[in-house]
């Protein structure tokens, strides 16, 4: 493929999503089997937070520029206003806990934390209109998630409202036709201008009976035609692609559990997709041979080690020398077998120059990985000045985060602390001065406030 106009260069800046002072175990995810396993524990949100800024601490000193998207209001006193609950705020709460504790978990999720669901993202290089496309997915899959589409679709409007330089398209319709996960189906392949955006569904709803068994596809076929459509991506370079239904009932609940990609390199492993060689076979027509492809086979490592593991979970990267790292949670130096096959056959075959095993374990254990935590975005010079907050980063900024995590979060929290109107009171204090930090105004959080 050939660029169809000279492309601006841009950059790659990694967008993660700051847990929550909310942060909890409440298993509502179907198909996560880690969210599942660690369903009522006790979770540590301040630990959370601090293992999330130590991995943008990671990504900054190598030179990879670094966003921080806040976490939203919980719990969500909106969703419970509409279930009929009124009154003051603590007598909401308790009320709420006592007679729908699973309604009750789901205003209190902590996922919005995962931004690589929050929208899917085409940048100024690769669309026809030469803007930043961004569209907000509507995660209808699960109810806890849906809640968070208000939220993210706000905050995006407010930092990207410059429309010399970025579009902000309305999330799909919420209906299950149209289910959208947002860029944890979504592979952008190649450089500016000439790039593969390859769309990853689960199922085509004009297809009676999904072959997958145990757990729901999530992320539908005309939802992904949508998505490319509003982002004004050409048809040319758009690949769609169907995970296979194996992979789905072995909990592979999202594209990025089963397959990674940066710049012109893609990682996958070989129960990815179905038709798998032939979607690889038009990945290299289109760039003209010029994607690297690796191909994990089931004996190298199996499907259940992979999602065990979160190995493609993983995010490369590219330092300010040029060289290649790879960040894995520690979960892939447990498994012998993923250590082994990533030291001796993914550094050579990817050239790595650097790999680093990072723990994450409060977001793993409720499933999500590194790459769950960032949403990657390639901006302009002059589209990063364009943007209103301050959320591009500096390691003064972390420093502040940190000093608010250390002082506002709880060091043990469970659901039922959170039918408690002071601990959840302390928590908001904590979101008000996120937003401090990040310079986003307050009108931004009043309509999710009690």
């Amino acid at each position: 493929m050939t660029a169809r106009y000279d492309a601006v260069t841009t950059n790659e800046v990694n967008f993660d999503g700051l847990v929550g002072p909310n942060h909890n175990y409440s298993g509502l995810a179907k198909g996560n089997l880690a969210s599942l396993q660690n369903q009522q524990r006790m979770s540590s949100p301040r630990q959370a937070a601090l293992q999330g800024l130590q991995k943008i601490r990671w990504m900054m000193q190598r030179g990879v520029r670094q966003g921080v998207l806040p976490p939203q209001v919980r719990p969500d006193f909106r969703l419970l206003y509409r279930l009929g609950y009124r009154g003051e705020p603590q007598h909401v709460l308790e009320q709420a806990f006592k007679q729908q504790p699973l309604l009750f978990s789901n205003a209190c999720s902590a996922s919005s934390m995962w931004v690589a669901n929050a929208a899917t993202v085409a940048p100024s290089c690769d669309t026809d209109d030469q803007k930043l496309n961004i569209t907000p997915a509507n995660l209808i899959s699960h109810l806890h998630r849906s809640i968070e589409v208000g939220a993210t679709e706000a905050l995006l409007r407010y930092v990207f409202s410059d429309t010399r330089y970025f579009r902000v398209n309305p999330p799909l319709p919420p209906v299950l036709p149209l289910s959208d996960e947002g860029a944890a189906n979504h592979m952008r392949i190649g450089g500016c201008g000439n790039a593969i955006h390859v769309l990853v569904y689960g199922y085509d709803h004009s297809v009676a009976a999904p072959a997958n068994q145990r757990y729901a596809a999530r992320q539908s076929l005309a939802a992904s035609q949508a998505v490319a459509r509003l982002n004004r991506i050409p048809a040319s370079q758009v690949v769609l692609v169907q995970q296979t239904p194996h992979a789905i009932d072995s909990g592979v609940f999202h594209n990025d559990v089963i397959a990674l990609s940066h710049d012109r390199l893609l990682v996958c492993h070989d129960q990815a997709f179905v038709n798998q060689r032939d979607f690889l076979q038009r990945l290299q027509i289109l760039s003209g041979g010029q994607i690297q492809i690796i191909n994990i086979e089931e004996r190298q490592i199996t499907l259940a080690q992979a999602v065990s593991a979160y190995l493609f979970n993983s995010q490369i990267v590219t330092r300010s020398d040029g060289a290649l790292a790879m960040l894995l949670p520690t979960q892939c130096q447990r498994d012998s077998a993923v250590f082994d096959y990533v030291e001796k056959s993914l550094r050579a075959q990817a050239g790595l120059s650097e790999i680093e095993y990072l723990d994450l374990d409060q977001s793993m254990k409720n499933g999500g990985g590194p790459a769950c935590l960032r949403l990657r975005i390639n901006l302009a010079e002059t589209e990063m000045k364009a943007m209103k907050g301050n959320l591009i980063v500096d390691l003064k900024t972390i420093a502040e985060l940190e000093t608010v995590v250390q002082r506002y979060y709880p060091e043990q929290l469970s659901i039922a602390m959170l039918s408690d109107w002071n601990v959840v009171r302390s928590m908001l204090s904590a979101i008000e001065k996120i937003y401090e930090i990040l310079e986003l105004p307050e009108s931004l959080l009043q309509p999710f406030l009690p």
